[in-house]
């Protein structure tokens, strides 16, 4: 089984004078000797580098105290999360899928084999706590695939101990820098192998920052297509953290697969929709597939706080057991079922079309024109659907049909403050503000639709409890407290309108 570690660490430059001496650096009391061990690495990659690209690092090494398989994923600047699994003669298949967004049908690859002479010091602080590991790793760096050949170069290397505070590495580096040592010029012993076996610039990754090179959006189509590309680099970047149930990660992957699908919806005057429509049905399929886990999340957290919120003598029978009981369970199964979709040929297939869709794109006329007009006329087109749905939800009566037509409304908000922010560095303020009072917007009428949703499964936990013979006052109390909740956000919804009405027709 594979397991997680959080790695914080900064590289240096390093010459024969080897590491400064420590002692008395951030509360080092102690620079313990640990030896010299030797490590061999050998990194898997596509023959085209799709993980390198996005500094991500995968290799099988043998040697020092963790040999196994290591999948690096990288979270912030000299941050990383390490995957790790036993050493095996072939990839274990947790670490496989975990890049299977990027990698797809193509192969891995042995790329390049790192061998490192590693002496190593444990900095300790007077108590003997390992504070960071520090050590001066000799590399010799030999390119397996493609042509290329060999380095050799020496680093310094700095670890912090497990739960250690970043802050104590700035100190080290103060002490390093002092000492005339500087960071390394290279992220990872990876990206500066690839390098210098290759005799050119590693390139950056494509779903980072924008390349300082990379042109600013001009046409309307660019700004489009420029929103469009964000989302998809979302939810291949997104892929390992769903897999490994990271907290909001469902939820964040599940707005960028909205986002793409609404903007092909909404900018049908610069993208062909004869083209698109196929790929929005996919994006669709994907998000339902999404909500299934991040419903049911939304919903054991709302209906979770509002039994905690209760004094004890109003809570009757074994209704959290029962709540909790209900959510392990079809989180369970909802997160299983979506790994399968992950993992489906169906989902490979929508993202290589993105891929597609973004590389040969089929524009339409307005695509080539300024973007001010273009983009203008169309978030405009969905605020005045937005408005009629909107209309229709107030006269609606209570009850089912004013819950349906609330929800209509709220999925066209969405889909106009997604419109606003594709638009937003073309238009500037205008749609910014509309951005916030579309959010403000739908934040109101999904309280409304979680509402719907809470007490329809507080209708089928009552009746699961009756069954049992389990008393159903405090179901019956919480759906009471949810028909007002949903009251309420509809006595605001009117005055909320207006506001936002007064605004956008200025």
């Amino acid at each position: 089984m594979a397991d997680a570690k959080r790695e914080i660490e900064r590289k240096y430059e390093s010459d024969d004078s080897g590491l400064p001496d420590l002692t008395g650096v951030g509360g080092v009391a102690a620079v313990l000797d640990k030896g010299v061990v030797d490590l061999d690495a050998v990194y898997y990659d596509t023959a085209d580098e799709r993980l390198a690209t996005a500094s991500l690092t995968l290799r099988r090494r043998t040697g020092g105290s963790d040999a196994g398989w290591h999948l690096k994923l990288p979270v912030a600047p000299g941050v990383r999360d390490e995957i790790r699994a036993p050493l095996s003669d072939t990839l274990p298949e947790e670490l496989a899928a975990l890049v299977r967004s990027r990698v797809r049908d193509a192969e891995l690859i042995p790329l390049v084999r790192l061998r490192s002479v590693r002496d190593v010091r444990h900095l300790l602080d007077a108590d003997g706590v390992l504070l960071a590991e520090a050590s001066v790793d000799s590399v010799t760096a030999e390119r397996l695939a493609g042509k290329g050949g060999a380095a050799q170069w020496t680093e310094i290397e700095v670890e912090l101990a497990d739960d250690g505070d970043p802050a104590f590495l700035d100190q080290v580096e103060k002490r390093l820098r002092k000492a005339g040592v500087h960071p390394s010029t290279s992220p990872s012993k990876l990206a500066r192998a690839l390098e210098q076996t290759s005799g050119r610039e590693h390139r950056k990754s494509e779903t980072g920052q924008r390349s300082k090179a990379a042109r600013p959006p001009v046409t309307a189509g660019d700004h489009v297509l420029a929103y469009l590309r964000a989302q998809r680099d979302v939810l291949v970047e997104l892929d390992p953290a769903v897999r490994r149930d990271v907290p909001d990660s469902v939820h964040r992957m599940r707005v960028a697969t909205r986002r793409a699908r609404s903007t092909l919806r909404s900018f049908r005057s610069v993208l062909d929709r004869s083209v698109t429509d196929t790929v929005g049905v996919e994006l669709k399929w994907l998000a339902g597939e999404l909500g299934v886990d991040r419903d049911q999340e939304v919903l054991a957290d709302r209906l979770t706080t509002a039994l905690d919120a209760l004094p004890p003598e109003l809570v009757t029978g074994p209704v959290r057991a029962r709540l909790a009981s209900w959510a392990e369970a079809r989180h369970g199964s909802a997160h299983g079922h979506l790994t399968g979709v992950l993992d489906s040929r169906r989902h490979l297939t929508l993202l290589d079309t993105l891929d597609t869709l973004l590389t040969a794109p089929p524009l339409r006329p307005a695509a080539g024109k300024p973007p001010q007009k273009v983009l203008d006329k169309a978030v405009r087109k969905d605020l005045a659907t937005l408005s009629d749905l909107i209309g229709q939800a107030l006269d609606a009566p209570p009850g089912q049909e004013r819950d349906v037509a609330v929800h209509e409304a709220r999925k066209k908000a969405k889909r106009t403050r997604y419109a606003a922010e594709a638009a937003t560095e073309a238009l500037g303020k205008s749609a910014r503000a509309l951005t916030k009072d579309m959010k403000s917007l739908t934040t109101l009428l999904g309280e409304h639709q979680d509402s719907v949703m809470a007490r329809r499964t507080l209708r089928e936990l009552a009746a699961v409890a009756h069954g049992a013979g389990e008393s159903g006052f405090t179901y019956g109390l919480l759906y009471g407290r949810e028909e007002a909740r949903a009251a309420a956000a509809e006595a605001e919804l009117p005055g909320l309108w207006r506001e936002i009405t007064h605004r956008t027709s200025g």
